[in-house]
């Protein structure tokens, strides 16, 4: 049974065909489009793939958006899946105080994390660091349980709010110094720092919660530049949403499906 997942985020529709609905399935074809091209899909990348059996996704770029996709993939019978954050599915419950008011890609890059932590051994205490538009740090204690998150401003973000508010500050095509001594470096650092010390902190308060060391997943399309900077050992994992979507679809399908 092929699969079709997508990740629908803010800027860019990323998305992957499978054989079947597991963790280490094959990949058929993948591919990505900014929004503003979903129109070209169903006559562009997906025209000529094999035909999918079910499809799983989730959106964050909200319900116009996902019209446009669901209009893309009419060249195919099948219902579309999306995403809902619930009260607990593959393996994790989920402690936010309303359950389904949990961004579907935190959600899901928690199940991916999660199952790929079990893949190398013995559950432990998790850590689960987005790096995009907005910056998501979540912490999963060794239940499997989530016990919640942060949520701050990405790169991008920061900088723009800077130059709008800040006379004479523009935003820096900058490096990350120990000692910035110009402003350009300073706004970089500055920026990369925070998310660094938000992460790290994180790190501090599930340790201190659960009394063992955290396995850490760092995921998003800025993950690499935060990367370097961070003093605590982060897996820097590109697919992890797509992890995800694979284990909940296993989970709602069944592997062999």
């Amino acid at each position: 049974m092929n699969l079709l997942a997508l990740d629908v985020g803010n800027t860019r529709l990323k998305w992957a065909l499978y054989e079947r609905p597991h963790p280490q399935a094959k990949v058929i074809a993948h591919g990505a489009e900014f929004l503003e091209n979903i129109e070209r899909l169903s006559e562009g990348p997906w025209a000529n793939l094999p035909v999918p059996s079910r499809m799983i996704g989730c959106v964050v770029a909200g319900d116009a958006v996902k019209r446009r996709v669901q209009e893309q993939m009419e060249l195919w019978d099948f219902a579309p899946q999306w995403v809902v954050s619930s009260v607990s599915e593959a393996g994790l419950q989920n402690g936010y105080d309303h359950p389904t008011r949990l961004g579907s890609d935190r959600w899901v890059a928690m199940i991916g994390a999660r199952q790929r932590m079990l893949a190398l051994g013995p559950a432990r205490p998790l850590i689960v660091v987005m790096v995009g538009t907005a910056v998501t740090v979540e912490a999963i204690d060794t239940d499997g349980r989530f016990l919640g998150g942060i949520i701050l401003p990405g790169h991008g973000i920061m900088l723009r709010a800077l130059e709008s508010g800040t006379a004479g500050l523009h935003v820096p095509t900058g490096d990350v110094r120990e000692f910035p001594t110009n402003t350009s470096d300073a706004l970089t650092s500055g920026g990369t720092f925070a998310i660094a010390g938000a992460c790290e902190r994180m790190v501090a308060h599930l340790r201190n919660r659960t009394g063992q060391e955290p396995m850490c997943f760092m995921t998003g399309g800025a993950g690499w530049k935060m990367a370097p900077s961070m003093q605590i050992h982060f897996d820097l994992v590109d697919s992890l949403i797509f992890d995800g979507l694979l284990t909940m679809a296993m989970h709602r399908f069944g592997a062999g499906a």
